[in-house]
């Protein structure tokens, strides 16, 4: 398997929607967002932080999301 990569929220955000999710709603810094197929997830986006990679892979868990298919989308 391959290492998670260091990522910002709005760069995770941007792969998840090229795998068909939507951003639903924004309460805060979290974002919301819902696959039409049921599958949803809560992405967190502060200015210049990134995402580590316990955080990603939780994220990866909800989406139902492998890390190679995700590395795909980046």
């Amino acid at each position: 398997m391959p290492r998670l990569p260091r990522l910002r929220g709005r760069e995770i955000i941007a792969a998840l929607r090229a795998a068909g999710f939507v951003v639903v709603r924004v309460k805060g810094s979290h974002h919301f967002l819902k696959h039409p197929d049921g599958r949803c997830t809560v992405v967190p986006v502060h200015a210049g932080e990134t995402i580590g990679p316990g955080l990603l892979k939780s994220i990866l868990d909800d989406a139902e999301l492998t890390v190679e298919q995700f590395i795909e989308l980046l």
